[in-house]
């Protein structure tokens, strides 16, 4: 399941990089260019409100392995959406049904497994691979786009193969809700214990939006917004592969930090903000956005375990994939940063919404540090 949820993270990020190519390739402009990377998030709308309750009902395999088949449609979409901007819109909002639901069913199966061999490690391992995946994804893509042949071609057909492969392994994985529960279990209307709503709601959720806000900052906007100087499609992939990779190196940090892996993340997000702030205002100190981007990409890996973690007390019975769901509807709201920094960039400093955004998660670190959990 870890490898599954792996490629199909690998892939969502693969058009990251190539997103510069897109524009030189059909004359986009910074806000088009975001919008893509963006869309992604409004393609999880339906897929998360269908597939979290429908994994309750049926099983995690019968909404899984097609929604992963789904992604590598979508990957292959991409070759022929090369020459049009309106499809690449169509195929990223495509990809993004797809992963949303193998993600938040892929997870409660993987947490699911964990749990039923006595294991823990369950949210550390979905957050780990899915993480890596953000990160192998784009770091290839990136190589592939500045130097490589076929630049808007061989990537997408990597990642299906890989992809494919996945499938065939995760195909053996056992499916962890049982028979009597798949075929006549009617879902109780609560999906969220008695008095965990109010806890999933103010503790849960604020920091489930940084999940994906700080690393899509780094990733989308600064490339855009700010610019390197040269090879700009290999750093921006080689940026991305860095900052989603150490958000997979963080996540295991999660079994020591323990209660305080929630304020470390959020605190990860004032250092990187302020960071990436300083980097735009300043042009001699662009290179401090490199390792404000890893502080995100931290950041982001730590708020994923932290949030996959504290699910299982929060989810009533078997409504395991339907509180999942609600998490990374959450989640990737995160995706829309990057659009809403290029749209106020044409009205103020792009150094001015960064700066809020610090001070932002500068009043959640005290927040997540004094929850009660």
């Amino acid at each position: 399941m870890g490898l599954l949820l792996l490629a199909v993270a690998a892939g969502t990020n693969v058009p990251t990089p190539l997103l510069l190519v897109y524009r030189d390739e059909l004359g986009m402009s910074d806000t088009s260019l975001t919008a893509i990377f963006g869309v992604y998030a409004l393609g999880l709308a339906p897929a998360l409100a269908f597939a979290g309750p429908a994994s309750d009902r049926w099983g995690r395999r019968r909404v899984a392995i097609p929604a992963a088949l789904l992604s590598v449609l979508a990957s292959l979409l991409y070759i022929p959406a090369q020459d049009s901007e309106l499809l690449l819109y169509v195929v990223r909002l495509f990809q993004g049904a797809g992963a949303g639901a193998m993600f938040s069913v892929g997870s409660a199966w993987l947490v699911e497994c964990a749990l039923r061999d006595g294991r823990m490690s369950g949210p550390r391992t979905a957050a780990v691979t899915m993480t890596a995946g953000f990160g192998i994804g784009p770091s290839v893509a990136g190589v592939i786009g500045e130097w490589g042949p076929w630049p808007l071609t061989l990537p997408y057909l990597l990642h299906a193969g890989g992809l494919l492969l996945a499938v065939l392994a995760a195909w053996t994985v056992a499916e962890t809700l049982d028979r009597p529960h798949v075929e006549h279990h009617r879902p109780v209307p609560g999906a969220f214990r008695p008095g965990r709503r109010r806890d999933a709601a103010i503790v849960i959720a604020p920091l489930a939006v940084c999940v994906y806000a700080f690393p899509a900052i780094a990733v989308a906007g600064v490339p855009v917004l700010i610019g390197f100087p040269v090879a700009p499609v290999a750093l921006t992939g080689l940026l991305a592969g860095v900052t989603l990779g150490t958000g997979a190196l963080a996540a295991p940090l999660q079994r020591r930090l323990g209660a305080r892996t929630a304020p470390t993340a959020a605190a990860c997000g004032v250092v990187g903000l302020a960071g990436t702030a300083t980097a735009a205002a300043v042009p001699a100190l662009l290179l401090l956005a490199v390792p404000s981007a890893i502080i995100l990409g931290a950041g982001g890996g730590l708020a994923l375990v932290s949030g996959l973690s504290r699910l299982p007390g929060v989810a009533s019975d078997g409504r395991l994939g339907t509180v999942s769901a609600a998490f990374y509807s959450v989640a990737y709201i995160g995706f829309a940063m990057p659009v809403v920094l290029a749209s106020l960039s044409g009205i103020i400093d792009v150094v001015v919404p960064l700066t809020v955004l610090a001070l932002v998660c500068a009043l959640l670190t005290v927040q997540q540090a004094r929850a009660r959990w």
